[in-house]
C-alpha cells in the first residue's frame, strides 16, 4: 500500500487536537477590515474548531498529522 500525501494547503491550516478534533483560525480577518467591528475583529482572533460535517474530509487531508 502506497502512502498518502498529504495535502499542502490543509497541512498549514489544520492541527488535530489530544481527543481527534480539528483545531483551525477563523476567516475574514485579512482585509477589508475597516468596515468590520472591533468586536467582531477580535473575537476572529481565537481559534476555532471545525464542524463535524467536515471532520472526516478534513483529517482525510492530513492522514499523517
Amino acid at each position: 500500500m502506497p502512502k498518502i500525501k498529504t495535502h499542502s494547503g490543509a497541512k498549514k491550516r489544520f492541527k488535530l487536537t489530544g481527543t481527534g478534533k480539528v483545531k483551525m483560525q477563523h476567516c475574514n480577518k485579512r482585509h477589508i477590515l475597516t468596515k468590520k467591528s472591533t468586536k467582531r475583529k477580535r473575537a476572529l482572533r481565537s481559534g476555532a474548531y471545525a464542524d463535524v460535517t467536515n471532520v472526516e474530509q478534513v483529517k482525510a487531508l492530513i492522514p499523517y498529522k
